[in-house]
């Protein structure tokens, strides 16, 4: 503007779902946590509705000057990597310590009533309601058509309930059956289409089994809220001019946040952790090889970004054990952290798979007593058959080769998640791609070639079905 005056107007994507919501959540979570103190951008104006003279959803807000941390992070030394940790896990700890009155997502009252006649249940703050939950997954595509219990959630139980019941509700309103989303894993179930009716079966189970799984501790049954994607391209940093040290400025993208249980929230944030390595899950300090100097320049940039990794994953645990212990006691208890994993589990959006469902259903019925308590007289309630057993466990390890081949070739490549890559990699990438495809397709049997191309999973796909 010509005073020099600058701010970020933010409109939703055109799948963003569902946009009042995810809108109007994010502004009354965003202005709540800035008024108790943390580093979130002031929201000037906003409109949930399309209702306006610019026939779109907006938020108008802060721009905050400094640099995105995921500009410097590969490029840290370790001090500057424990001091931006430490400061993130102090403010995670601040946020996880205001308790909410249920779960669900957080609304201006005047907001949630507008769209719904209800006013949600009241925080001390009247102004503020905690509502819907506006996570994704309770809303991916068809499923926004549902009448079904989206919160607010006056019990751990519920939280728990409802992303399966979602699910069921889903499957049984728009159900098909359908080849596993994840293509690569097709030729595991003989190319052939899933059945729904497999998924209920699980999510069922999952029903018996989830009220029986609640800690005991009533101070996990307390709400609470965490950032809903806390990675480095959604923190700001600056270097102080005094201290030359970066400090953490400002935390973005508050959207589909939710209010939930801490035993539901728990982990080490994605981009931070580094599970699956033994030095980093012992937590050992780690050193970069005594020979990196003669490693040539692809395994140089293997072990530095392996170094780089471990820090993190070793500072985030380290920090959080002195600034936000009962996070930590969570992350490092097994059981919690098996909970995480079935409530994730069961509220996937189903994409032609029930498997990584049913292996944890089938762990909780091997470890049953160590996750009610030994103490606990409580039978499991579910039961699997022997067969059934030994047929799971044997595509288990099929999937687990498929799965381990396709993370080195995503590595090969230079994939990341969902196969994205940077716009300039990206011809280098298709290029790659396309020479393994033609090096797998000559070495199998011509009868199989037609079916290999045509299911290779790196090309198009019509997703419809899935949504």
């Amino acid at each position: 503007m010509h005073d020099g005056f600058e701010m970020v107007a933010r409109i939703p994507y055109t799948v963003t779902v569902p946009k009042f919501y995810a809108i109007a959540s994010e502004v009354a979570t965003m202005r709540f946590l800035r008024s108790s103190g943390l580093p979130i951008p002031e929201v000037y104006d906003y409109s949930p509705s399309s209702d306006n003279a610019a026939k779109t959803e907006y938020i108008f807000m802060e721009f905050i000057r400094g640099t995105n941390f995921s500009d410097v992070w590969l490029d840290l030394e370790e001090g500057e990597i424990n001091s931006v940790l430490r400061q993130l896990v102090q403010l995670e700890s601040r946020m996880m310590s205001i308790h909410f009155p249920a779960g669900g997502s957080l609304y201006y009252t005047e907001d949630l009533e507008k769209m719904t006649g209800r006013k949600g249940i009241l925080l001390n703050d009247e102004r503020f309601c905690v509502g819907v939950d506006a996570r994704v997954r309770m809303w991916y595509g068809r499923r926004s058509q549902l009448d079904v219990d989206r919160g607010p959630y006056e019990s751990a139980e519920a939280a728990l309930e409802a992303v399966a019941r979602k699910e069921i509700a889903y499957l049984r309103q728009f159900g098909q059956p359908l080849l596993p989303f994840q293509r690569e894993r097709r030729e595991y179930y003989e190319y052939k289409e899933q059945l729904p009716s497999e998924h209920i079966k699980n999510l069922e189970r999952y029903l018996l089994m989830a009220p029986l799984l609640i800690p005991k501790d009533p101070a996990l049954h307390r709400f609470c809220i965490r950032h809903p994607d806390l990675q480095p391209s959604n923190i700001i940093v600056s270097r102080s001019p005094e201290s030359n040290q970066l400090k953490v400025v400002c935390l973005l993208d508050w959207q589909h946040a939710s209010i939930l249980p801490p035993f539901l929230l728990a982990g080490i944030p994605d981009r931070f952790q580094n599970y699956n390595d033994p030095i980093s899950e012992a937590l050992m300090p780690p050193s970069l090889p005594v020979n990196l100097e003669i490693l040539n320049e692809s395994e140089q940039n293997r072990e530095r970004a392996l170094y780089h990794s471990r820090l993190f994953h070793l500072h985030y645990v380290k920090n959080t054990k002195e600034y936000n212990r009962r996070h930590l006691d969570l992350i490092i208890d097994p059981i919690s952290m098996f909970l995480c994993r079935l409530f994730d589990g069961a509220g996937a959006p189903w994409e032609g798979e029930t498997h990584t469902l049913k292996t944890a259903l089938i762990e909780a019925t091997e470890v049953w007593a160590r996750l009610v308590g030994q103490g606990e007289a409580v039978p499991c309630p579910v039961v699997f058959d022997p067969e059934d057993l030994r047929q799971t466990k044997e595509l288990s390890e099929k999937l687990q080769a498929v799965d381990e081949a396709f993370e080195e070739f995503q590595a090969m490549i230079g994939l990341g998640p969902e196969t994205w890559v940077t716009n300039e990699h990206f011809e280098t990438a298709v290029a790659l791609g396309e020479l393994v495809k033609q090096k797998v397709l000559a070495r199998i049997p011509e009868e199989d070639r037609a079916r290999t191309e045509a299911h290779w999973f790196l090309d198009d796909m019509d997703e419809k079905d899935y949504f």
